[in-house]
C-alpha cells in the first residue's frame, strides 16, 4: 500500500500556529507505528526493509531511519544479528509502567488543575469532543490517537518539562498495549467513562479527584489488558 495523505496523520495535535508539513521520515515513523498499534505488525515479528519498504513504498535509507525512532520510543528493538523487530512486552513490563504512568498522570493532574489557563483547558474539552465523536463512530484508531493526545495535552499543562518528558517515554512504549484497551464493547465503554470522568474534574479544577481518577484509570486499563498481553 502506498503512503497516503490521510496517514500523515501525526499523533499530538496542535491547534496553536503554522500547520506543518510532515516529511516523509514523519510520515513513515507514523504509518510503521499505527501498523504495530493495530496489530497488523504483532509482537516479534521482523521487520525486513526490503518487503516492508515495498509495502509502504518507500526506500530502505528512510525506513531505516523510521525503524531507529520507533526503536527509542520502545515499539521495535534492534539487533545486529535480527536487525529491527517489534518489541514484546511481558505481563511485569506492563504492569510495572502503567503503575508509574498512574503516578505520574495522578501527579500531573494536581499540577495542571493549578497551572492551566481556561484556555488551555478548553483545548482539552474540543480534544475529549473529537474523541467522543469517533467513538460515536466506532472509529477506533482515530478515538485512540485523540485519546493519547488528552492524556499528553495534561501533561502538558502540568507546565513541569521533567514530568512531560518520563511520561512520554512510557507513553509511547506502551502504545500498543493501551490500544488493546479498547477491545470488545465493554472494555472501550468502560475507558470512554473514564474519560468523561477525566474531562469532568479538569474543567471544575479539582485537583484532587482529578489525580484519583486518573491513577484508577490506569489501574483500569491494566485489568483491561492482562488477560492479552
Amino acid at each position: 500500500m502506498a503512503l497516503e495523505a490521510a496517514d500523515l496523520l501525526i499523533n499530538e495535535i496542535d491547534s496553536r500556529g503554522p500547520i506543518a508539513r510532515p516529511t516523509l521520515h514523519d510520515a513513515i515513523v507514523a504509518r510503521v507505528r499505527d501498523m504495530i498499534i493495530e496489530g497488523e505488525l504483532t509482537p516479534g515479528t521482523r521487520l525486513h526493509e526490503g518487503n516492508l519498504g515495498k509495502i509502504l513504498g518507500v526506500s530502505r535509507t528512510p525506513l531505516r531511519e523510521a525503524l531507529k525512532f520507533l526503536a527509542s520510543e520502545g515499539l521495535v528493538e534492534l539487533s545486529p544479528g535480527k536487525g529491527a523487530v517489534v518489541r514484546k512486552f511481558t505481563e511485569k513490563d506492563v504492569h510495572d509502567s502503567l503503575i508509574v504512568l498512574g503516578s505520574l498522570e495522578g501527579l500531573a493532574g494536581r499540577l495542571a488543575c493549578a497551572n492551566a489557563t481556561d484556555a488551555e483547558i478548553h483545548e482539552v474539552r474540543q480534544l475529549h469532543d473529537r474523541m467522543m465523536d469517533m467513538y460515536g463512530k466506532r472509529d477506533r484508531l482515530p478515538y485512540f490517537k485523540l485519546n493519547q493526545s488528552i492524556h499528553s495535552a495534561i501533561l502538558r499543562l502540568s507546565k513541569n518539562e521533567a514530568l512531560v518528558s518520563v511520561h512520554g517515554v512510557l507513553q509511547a512504549r506502551l502504545k500498543r498495549i493501551r490500544y488493546i484497551g479498547n477491545e470488545g464493547p465493554e472494555k472501550w465503554a468502560g475507558a470512554v467513562a473514564d474519560h468523561e470522568e477525566i474531562i469532568s474534574a479538569l474543567e471544575a479544577r479539582d485537583a484532587e479527584r482529578l489525580s484519583k481518577v486518573l491513577t484508577a484509570h490506569m489501574e483500569q486499563t491494566w485489568e483491561r489488558v492482562r488477560h492479552a498481553i
